[in-house]
């Protein structure tokens, strides 16, 4: 008990001299000042700033860009399209010609006569293994895709088209 009072009173003082250590120039907190709003500088494209500009072909070790090779589909089996809020997504499901088929999209043809009469064409599309797969059964052979139309598309659409290799399904506005 002896030692414990002596003890509590120096450790009393020495954290009642701290109060001044908030202000001192040796508190490292102290070494910069408050922040302050400062102009900042927008960059013309804020979506790439992390590439760095000026750089014309491939990098060093980037690799070449794969190009997609799609086929069309031997034949679509249905077309279904479900109206949004914002639109609305036109579901198609088709079979491949063989098993392994990946890769389905929706690939859009553009064209002025199709522009003129309202009509929204797609080509299903699906790419192949490079290696040889099995015919299988059309169950196993089924791909499916889908893709979203804005409402502001549709206002100008009466019909859509999608085409596969062996035929073509159509839907128009009611």
């Amino acid at each position: 008990m002896k030692k414990s009072t002596p003890l509590l009173l120096v450790s009393t003082l020495a954290l009642a001299a701290c109060s001044g250590w908030s202000e001192s120039r040796v508190n490292p907190t102290n070494w910069f000042g408050s922040s302050t709003p400062a102009p900042t500088e927008v960059s013309v494209n804020e979506a790439d700033a992390l590439v760095p500009e000026g750089r014309d072909g491939p990098g060093l070790f980037s690799r070449p860009e794969k190009e997609v090779i799609g086929f069309a589909i031997t034949k679509v089996d249905e077309l279904r399209i479900a109206p949004t809020p914002t639109g609305a997504i036109i579901y198609v499901k088709g079979t491949a010609s063989r098993q392994g088929a990946y890769n389905a999209r929706l690939v859009r043809v553009e064209s002025e006569e199709n522009e003129k009469n309202g009509i929204l064409e797609y080509t299903f599309e699906v790419s192949y293994p490079s290696y040889a797969t099995n015919l299988g059964s059309e169950r196993s052979r089924e791909v499916n895709d889908a893709t979203t139309v804005g409402r502001a598309e549709l206002r100008n659409i009466r019909l859509v088209r999608v085409r596969g290799e062996q035929n073509t399904l159509e839907s128009r506005r009611r």
